[in-house]
């Protein structure tokens, strides 16, 4: 799946544990009734963000995973 739209946040890297981290990216979409998307990015794909800042339109793939 796709997202598109403009970073509102890049979030710092988490250490969860020695072995964990993840990084937040918060995304308002641009359609007729935006949406805040918060994605997570774990491991080594945390450094993708470092070139990326906040209001920088951008179009990232992701795989949903539900809690329930």
């Amino acid at each position: 799946m796709e997202v598109q739209g403009k970073i509102k946040l890049v979030g710092n890297v988490q250490e969860i544990t020695d072995s964990f981290r993840k990084r937040e990216l918060i995304i308002v979409t641009q359609e007729q009734y935006p949406q805040t998307l918060c994605v997570e990015f774990v491991q080594d794909k945390t450094d993708l963000l470092n070139d990326f800042q906040e209001g920088q339109e951008v179009k990232i793939g992701i795989n949903l995973r539900g809690r329930e």
